[in-house]
């Protein structure tokens, strides 16, 4: 009984090691429902959390952005050999723990603010910059080209929606606008990586898309009608501004960090 027990654990062990958790081997279809599915129920949590201290998500929009640069910079210099590979530093283990102290570090800001009114958001980017500090100082070295091979692209697109916000319903509201942009830096970086230096795209449907057309400039109509088209039925089915919004944050933050991940690797790389 305890040799089959030992079996047992140990396939157990290989199948989460394999399937759910990356060091290294990919995404496949497993771990990416996987994955959706813990987002999905992590989004009804923090939705709950925000009705619960009274707070806006679009409020964060600037505020977690260092908090994204700090997961998504530490995931870069794992990839780059710079820090070691080990679960706490690879997905999902970076992202819990980034997701938990954003969390922490938000209600005890909350919490502060009502104590002596000092702005929570304030004190949110505050911390979110000191824990960049480490990973800043660890960058050695960044390919000049590649940078702006990835914000001149991202430029380029981002300005024609930039250009059309206000003939465009959907993109006059400001947070709308800052959604897709995100997502366009993620496809930028995405684009540059793969068709100009020896990087292969992890994620199931992208990388399907990029094989059957040959180039990951595929990544930026997939990108402009998939956002364009949640961002239309967030805003014309959700009525509830917690909800509306807090879906939207999340959009944003997985653009924000996959493309920065994707870019910080790239240019502490090559």
């Amino acid at each position: 009984m305890s040799f089959m027990l030992l079996d047992l654990q140990s396939q157990v062990y290989e199948f989460v090691t394999t399937h759910l958790i990356y060091f290294g081997q990919g995404y496949n279809i497993f771990n990416t429902l996987v994955f959706g599915l813990v987002l999905g129920i992590v989004i009804i949590l923090l939705i709950k959390m925000f009705r619960y201290i009274k707070k806006d998500p679009k409020e964060l929009i600037i505020p977690v952005i260092p908090f994204i640069f700090f997961g998504s910079s530490t995931r870069a210099l794992v990839d780059n050999g710079i820090y070691p590979l080990s679960y706490l530093l690879i997905t999902p283990g970076i992202y819990i723990i980034t997701g938990l102290a954003t969390i922490i570090t938000l209600l005890v800001s909350v919490y502060i603010e009502k104590k002596t009114n000092l702005d929570y958001r304030y004190l949110i980017i505050l911390v979110g910059v000191l824990i960049c500090i480490p990973n800043i100082l660890n960058i050695n070295q960044i390919n000049l080209v590649a940078l702006a091979q990835v914000l001149g692209s991202w430029a380029l697109v981002s300005s024609v929606f930039i250009l059309l916000r206000n003939k465009w319903d959907l993109l006059k509201d400001k947070f709308n606008l800052s959604v897709l942009i995100a997502q366009l830096f993620d496809a930028s970086a995405t684009f540059v990586a793969i068709d100009f230096y020896p990087y292969m795209e992890q994620h199931v449907l992208p990388n399907a898309l990029i094989g059957l057309t040959g180039t990951a400039l595929v990544m930026f109509p997939l990108k402009i009608a998939v956002i364009l088209l949640a961002l239309y039925v967030i805003d014309r089915y959700i009525e509830d501004k917690t909800i509306k919004n807090m879906l939207k944050l999340a959009i944003l933050i997985l653009g924000i960090s996959t493309g920065l991940r994707d870019l910080l690797s790239l240019i502490m790389g090559t």
